[in-house]
């Protein structure tokens, strides 16, 4: 056994190259996994940063200066943002609150919906376990409602903290912008020598996590923008809130689809019962989710999309049980990077193990 170890880390660990990318990922992970939460505004700042970056460069060459450029940019950028929250936020905030009071009737209502379906079809529903599903539900759901809408100082703690938090994302991304080049010739002072697979492997993550920033703020604000006028077409209450959640729900690859057809199906459900509008709903937000998943992602990352559902799914759950947000933002860049590390990672050829 312990020539077969012998054997593999001569043939893995050989080339100086592969330790060097080794020992600068394992630092990377340390670092991130044990200063994660305190690192978050600057994860903030690289994900803005790498979504301004593409005009800041346009502006660039089109003969504007790096720092007039990046203060232009980034100017702009502030004042869409401001003008987004002040036209969505007081709306979603409002919207979320009666929803939160009205899940008490919600509830009940969906109640009486779910506990005819054993008297219609007694042969393929339960109702037994019908009533136990939807006590759990109840349960979860008033806890959420409560927790909506509990005002508490700590909230405006927290306010205050966010506002700290903005003004230095702010001054980060500005000057991630500003000295764009400066900080990428610094850092490879701290790259080991043998740095040619690090510096092979990290060419194409800037590229894979550049293009999945800027795909990711497109999918979020087509699938959003699209849910908003299908709920307003169709007369759903709370439009504003449920596109919110839909549009945001891509932040999870498949679980995220999912968990935000419940809100939907619930408010479409107490607000129509089982009649056709309910079902016209039901069948044009599939059709939206449909057509994310197997036309606009396949446009915007048709790198990502090599990936395997599975080891999608598998990087999400792993890399959000280490990370949070974080990690489940940055799921499908992390599973591109162990891809692009076992490619690049040196194979040679050597007698085969255990009798092979």
């Amino acid at each position: 056994m312990l020539d077969v170890i012998k054997h593999w880390y001569r043939q893995r660990f050989s080339d100086p190259g592969a330790v060097a990318l080794f020992l600068s990922l394992l630092f990377g992970f340390v670092v991130v996994y044990f200063l994660g939460q305190i690192l978050a505004p600057f994860f903030a700042a690289v994900v803005i940063a790498y979504l301004l970056d593409w005009p800041v460069t346009r502006l660039e060459r089109l003969g504007l200066g790096r720092v007039l450029a990046a203060a232009v940019v980034q100017l702009l950028f502030a004042i869409l943002v401001v003008l987004s929250l002040i036209s969505i936020v007081p709306t979603f905030l409002s919207q979320m609150a009666n929803l939160a009071r009205e899940i008490p009737a919600m509830i009940s209502r969906s109640q009486e919906l779910l506990l005819t379906l054993p008297e219609e079809y007694p042969e393929l529903v339960n109702v037994t376990l019908v009533q136990s599903v939807l006590d759990d539900l109840r349960a979860r759901l008033l806890g959420s409602a409560d927790a909506i809408l509990s005002v508490s100082l700590s909230s405006l703690t927290n306010a205050a903290v966010m506002l700290v938090y903005l003004i230095l994302v702010s001054v980060l991304v500005f000057f991630m912008l500003k000295d764009k080049r400066q900080l990428m010739n610094s850092t490879n002072r701290f790259l080991p020598r043998n740095r040619e697979l690090v510096s092979r492997v990290w060419r194409e993550m800037n590229v894979q996590i550049a293009n999945y920033v800027r795909g990711k703020v497109i999918e979020i604000l087509i699938v959003g923008g699209v849910s908003y006028l299908t709920f307003m077409l169709l007369g759903l209450r709370y439009p504003v809130l449920l596109s919110v959640l839909v549009g945001f729900s891509v932040l999870i690859p498949y679980i995220g689809a999912a968990a935000a057809t419940v809100p939907v199906a619930m408010v479409g459900l107490f607000q129509w019962g089982f009649t056709p509008p309910f079902f016209y709903l039901i069948v044009v937000y599939g059709i939206i989710q449909a057509l994310d998943g197997n036309v606009l992602v396949p446009i915007l990352f048709s790198e990502a999309v090599n990936l395997h559902p599975i080891a999608i799914i598998m990087a999400v759950l792993l890399f959000g049980g280490l990370w949070g947000f974080w990690g489940v933002f940055f799921a499908i860049p992390l599973a591109t990077l162990v891809k692009a590390v076992v490619n690049a990672w040196p194979k040679q050829d050597g007698p085969p193990l255990l009798g092979e």
